[in-house]
């Protein structure tokens, strides 16, 4: 299989520097990367050949909205083998998130890990720690394991919800993390969704190995494919940059009952605003809001 070799030169300020190296993987993600290796002068992405679109890509890296940040990038033919490869087979270290879990009115802790980099003798959990919840990922990207703040956010806003026999839909479900971490805590289905064809497949894979597959769907669509899943969600997630959000918002509104919780991350804390009043124009009332290195999470409630 071919693939292309983009290098993204990032031009910025040092204290911004890492976060707009995880904002270009994001949004190039999305346009059919695969794997990221970081750069001293940015971020170099992997993409099929039969997937790469130069417009896509110039159009979705504008949307970084960072003060002195400019971006660029350069296609060259990469060298012929599994760029997945490395990532795969160095795996990452097991994080940890804690909260209220309010199926049980309890303390828990999740851990997500990659099934080979257990925590050791449980060291790296708080002592003593509560009972713990464990999500193997086999993740065929970086992106989707714990490790941004955005994802560590959603799986603590599940934690504090009442999951217990609800339906959840996942949108842009990416390794399937959030849909597998709601199952775990007691959701009684979730149907998934992503645009791209490796990620609904990963998230499939993710729930087998978590052995939650017989109550996961993972389809392969954009938000367009709500039009064909039949009835209402208790739960709507959504992990997705500002703008596909916007765009989104009133599909995701159509799925959901009175009582509905809408969770949505993969933003700044400078557009909390523009999505509370987009989302206020469809019903949708802001009950609470987490920030984390300048990255937010927004929980919704569609009330009468």
């Amino acid at each position: 299989m071919k693939y292309y070799e983009v290098d993204f030169r990032i031009e910025a300020p040092e204290e911004l520097m890492q976060d707009a190296r995880d904002i270009v993987a994001a949004l190039a993600g999305e346009a059919g990367f695969e794997t990221f290796e970081e750069t001293g002068t940015g971020v170099k992405g992997y993409v099929q050949t039969s997937l790469f679109d130069s417009n896509q890509l110039t159009c979705s890296l504008q949307t970084t909205h960072l003060p002195g940040v400019s971006v660029s990038f350069t296609v060259s033919e990469a060298e012929d083998k599994d760029w997945n490869e490395q990532w795969e087979q160095e795996g990452f270290e097991p994080i940890v998130i804690s909260g209220e879990w309010k199926n049980e009115n309890e303390e828990k802790i999740v851990v997500i890990h990659d099934g080979r980099h257990l925590p050791a003798n449980q060291t790296s959990l708080p002592s003593p720690h509560p009972p713990f919840l464990s999500i193997e990922i086999d993740a065929h990207l970086a992106f989707g394991t714990g490790n941004h703040e955005t994802t560590r956010m959603m799986v603590a806003s599940l934690l504090s919800l009442r999951l217990e026999g609800r339906r959840v839909l996942d949108c842009g479900c990416g390794t399937g993390i959030l849909g597998i971490a709601a199952l775990k805590l007691g959701a009684c289905e979730v149907v998934g969704y992503d645009i791209d064809e490796w990620s609904a497949d990963n998230a499939r894979h993710n729930a087998v190995i978590n052995q939650v597959d017989a109550h996961f769907i993972s389809l392969l669509g954009d938000a367009s494919i709500l039009k064909e899943v039949e009835g209402m969600f208790d739960v709507v997630i959504a992990n997705i940059n500002r703008n596909i959000l916007l765009s989104d918002l009133p599909a995701f509104r159509s799925k959901m009952k009175e009582g509905s919780i809408l969770l949505l991350s993969g933003f700044y804390t400078e557009d909390i605003q523009q999505l509370a009043d987009k989302a206020l124009m469809l019903g949708l009332q802001l009950t609470t809001q987490k920030e984390e290195s300048n990255w937010s999470c927004l929980q919704f409630e569609l009330k009468s």
